[in-house]
């Protein structure tokens, strides 16, 4: 039984019992997310992390390690060993003269 038809027997209940029927399936799912967003945010500060931009920063490290052939550089797993201390740094994932 899928959430569509879950919906129609939980409609055809509540207007047997003269009840308000139960809102649509999806009908609170933003609500959701911007809960878990805000719980997740609340955590992170309450361990002392950033609250916000770490996936931002994690996405400008490595644009900054893809060179201009595309392939990604830098030490670790990813690629070929590069220059130590040069990555995460701010506006490196913008090219020059754009």
């Amino acid at each position: 039984m899928d959430a569509i038809q879950q919906h129609m027997i939980d409609s055809y209940r509540a207007a047997q019992r003269g009840e308000l029927p139960p809102p649509l399936p999806g009908r609170h799912d933003w609500g959701v997310v911007r809960e878990a967003r805000e719980r997740r945010r609340f955590d992170a500060v309450i361990a002392g992390r950033p609250a916000h931009g770490r996936r931002w920063a994690a996405l400008r490290s490595l644009l900054g390690r893809i060179g201009k052939t595309g392939k990604i550089s830098g030490s670790g797993e990813l690629g070929e060993p590069g220059k130590p201390g040069e990555f995460g740094k701010p506006g490196k994932c913008r090219p020059s003269g754009a």
